[in-house]
């Protein structure tokens, strides 16, 4: 039975992009609710995660781009003007209240899960506020302010010689693919929307990583309607592949929900439970994992979703009757854990193109020589002091001061 750690900070669905912007953290809160309810949280160690510094963020990104977003405020906005556009912070990528705290607390929860991995303290760690995967070394980009999920490979790759990274959000992870394209130590697997001018435009099946890097960025690019059934034919067989060929020592997955059927940014139709078998099926290899959130903008899906994927993780079964939470009227009028999904596009994706698709992937990785190996070298010390954190308890209303100690 696997250890799963488990962080969420009981701020970070508090958060507002600002009124009739798609991204709602607060689906987090929705999410922790029902995971509460079922009494998933009884089974795995939960954790007020670390948050992270400036220091952390520059592992990744530039120095004056994070000392831009931890200095800009709505209400100073207008003496930022020039950098406005610089950063590519505005309408998708907006300055609200408290954003930077936001950043933090998503991004330390990963690196926190990141540590506890290489220090064995888990097998899964799980953090539904994270899966950034649009932001950039110097910008901001698609509701994606701080890549925590870089940021977490980087914490990662000090202990493990071969990192895969695994993306079932509708779009493209760009951000992290471009961060590790020149590199063999971690290889990208992105299953996404492409064409149609789709955000955000990257991700075609000729895009496989350069220099040291070729044949480590790994894009599966589908089209409109895809349902469980045709998802399945592509994603199994690919990842049992990379895993033969790569033999990665660590996985992290982000598990964008915007993938699912009825999303309000979306056009796939993939079920909860179609969702849910990515997650089960990359569990079954057994290598530690990283789990993490990601897009999904029909709130009561998202957190239906990544409820269920606790559970999966846990191996535990839980009712298809949502249970009594202070949420309740979001699930209505079902009230039901897998809803039907009303398909709104036709399945576009033909047996043949994902053949087509499958088997360019597949002679791809047939020109990866060998796993790579990585010299020896010494082990830099852990970014974050692990006893910072301690597990909370969360039927226990602890003070502030307390768990900050």
């Amino acid at each position: 039975m696997s250890t799963v750690a488990y962080f969420y900070d009981p701020d970070v669905g508090n958060f507002h992009y600002g009124p009739g912007h798609p991204m709602k953290p607060h689906r987090i809160s929705l999410t922790h609710s029902l995971v509460l309810r079922y009494g998933l949280h009884k089974k795995m160690k939960l954790y007020r995660p670390y948050q992270a510094t400036e220091r952390d963020m520059c592992r990744f990104h530039s120095d004056d781009y994070i000392q831009f977003l931890s200095s800009v405020t709505p209400q100073n906005v207008q003496n930022f003007t020039k950098y406005l556009s610089l950063y590519n912070v505005g309408e998708d990528c907006p300055v609200f209240d408290g954003m930077f705290d936001f950043c933090k607390m998503y991004t330390g929860a990963s690196l926190e899960g990141a540590v506890k991995l290489n220090n064995n303290q888990c097998d899964i760690a799980i953090n539904w506020s994270g899966g950034l995967h649009h932001a950039k070394k110097y910008e901001a980009s698609g509701f994606c302010y701080v890549n925590d999920i870089v940021i977490a490979i980087l914490e990662l790759l000090k202990y493990h010689p071969r990192v895969l990274y695994i993306d079932i959000d509708i779009h493209h992870g760009d951000g992290v693919q471009e961060a590790f394209y020149l590199t063999d130590r971690v290889m990208s697997v992105s299953f996404h929307k492409y064409g149609q001018y789709f955000f955000p435009g990257t991700g075609d099946m000729y895009e496989v990583g350069a220099e040291s890097g070729r044949y480590y960025s790994v894009n599966v690019p589908l089209l409109t309607g895809i349902d469980d059934a045709s998802y399945m034919q592509v994603f199994k067989p690919i990842i049992s592949s990379v895993m033969e060929y790569y033999r990665p020592t660590a996985v992290v997955l982000q598990c964008g929900a915007d993938s699912l059927g009825s999303d309000r940014l979306g056009c796939f139709n993939l079920s909860i439970k179609g969702h849910g078998e990515c997650v089960e099926y990359v569990k079954s290899f057994n290598l530690p994992l990283l789990v993490l959130g990601g897009g999904g903008y029909t709130k009561r899906n998202v957190a239906r979703c990544w409820t269920y994927e606790t559970a999966v993780l846990l191996e535990e079964q839980i009712s298809n009757e949502i249970p009594f939470n202070e949420y309740l009227e979001y699930f209505g009028p079902d009230f039901s854990l897998h809803p039907e999904i009303f398909t709104k596009q036709e399945n576009q994706n033909t047996r043949q193109y994902l053949e087509n698709i499958k088997s360019t992937v597949l002679d791809n990785l047939k020109m990866l020589t060998a796993a790579p190996s990585v010299q020896m070298q010494d082990v830099p010390s852990d970014l974050l002091c692990l006893e910072t954190t301690e597990e909370t308890d969360p039927d226990v209303r602890n003070s502030t001061d307390d768990l900050d100690k």
